[in-house]
């Protein structure tokens, strides 16, 4: 963190490890002149999804590359200003930026007097939510969600009365603290009503995208257990491995490689649950991965189970 003219720099670092500790870690700086600050910082912790209500009170820049979560902040006041994959995005009440899993992002302008409420996905939690909500099978869900979020109609209101109301619950974090059960409903309510509001047309029909990027993922799809190279799935796709991956995150959000793995533990896990006869391992070697250990972690990630339990 870099402090400016103003307030003491003890201050912005205390301030700033404080969201740190709740959210991500983040390189923040203080603009005009850096005032001192005046955090509100209250959470709700659902597990996978943590409701947070902030605001720094004072106007800041902030940097954070959002590991292993996705982020989707809704200004309540003031506005919130930030760079997205196609330009500029500024939110103010009725809006809701969304940041990226793993994807360096930056805030240009939280201006004082904007509060928001910020809601935050477990990357791969999310990602598995979103094939059992609206479908979207291995193209993870960062692919179809959009920098901005109208919230004023449809789902996406719902979606954001149903925020409105769980953070009315942040003085008493206790909500249910006893009762892990309603605690994993609530969240899969609240993963339930984003994926629907922020891809509302996941469920119905694929998302259009290049015919390069298509014809890698019905190669895949079809011999998901041949060994595949990125030099392969370039020369199918006729361009470069560097252009295959930049358009597989534009188009997909994820590299070829990961939805490979995506596509080889989908059969896999069919394979757990109708096949007994074939050991762990057996599974893991049919389906193109290098040793049951390896199988067994990319499960986990992906699942959160392991295969053993799955089966």
């Amino acid at each position: 963190m870099s402090a400016r003219r103003g307030a003491a720099p003890r201050d912005w670092e205390r301030v700033s490890k404080s969201v740190a500790d709740a959210y991500f870690p983040h390189q923040l700086t203080p603009l005009g002149g850096g005032r001192e600050p005046r955090l509100t910082l209250r959470t709700l912790d659902l597990g996978p999804v943590l409701i947070g209500y902030v605001g720094w009170g004072a106007d800041v820049e902030i940097a954070c590359d959002y590991p292993s979560a996705y982020e989707v902040n809704l200004p309540l006041t003031g506005h919130l200003a930030s760079r997205g994959r196609h330009g500029s995005v500024t939110s103010v009440p009725g809006q809701a930026t969304v940041f990226r899993a793993d994807t360096p992002s930056l805030i240009t302008h939280w201006d004082a007097t904007c509060t928001v409420l910020g809601v935050k996905f477990d990357r791969d939690w999310l990602d598995r939510e979103a094939e059992r909500v609206v479908g979207s099978g291995t193209v993870r869900v960062a692919g179809a969600l959009p920098d901005q979020l109208p919230l004023e109609h449809g789902p996406a209101r719902d979606w954001r009365h149903l925020i409105a109301g769980l953070s009315s619950q942040m003085r008493d974090g206790s909500l249910f603290s006893d009762q892990p059960i309603v605690r994993e409903q609530l969240a899969g309510a609240v993963a339930a009503g984003f994926l629907l509001a922020g891809c509302p047309d996941s469920g119905r029909a694929p998302v259009p995208r290049p015919r390069a990027i298509t014809r890698v993922v019905d190669a895949v799809r079809a011999d998901p257990a041949r060994a595949w190279t990125a030099a392969e799935m370039a020369a199918v796709a006729g361009t470069t491995v560097r252009r295959l991956q930049e358009s597989f995150r534009d188009w997909v959000g994820c590299t070829p490689t990961e939805h490979l793995v995506g596509v080889r533990l989908q059969h896999a896990r069919v394979d757990l649950e109708e096949h007994p006869e074939f050991s762990v391992s057996e599974i893991a070697a049919r389906w193109g991965f290098s040793s049951a250990s390896r199988f067994a972690a990319a499960f986990r990630r992906r699942y959160g189970e392991s295969p053993s339990r799955a089966r």
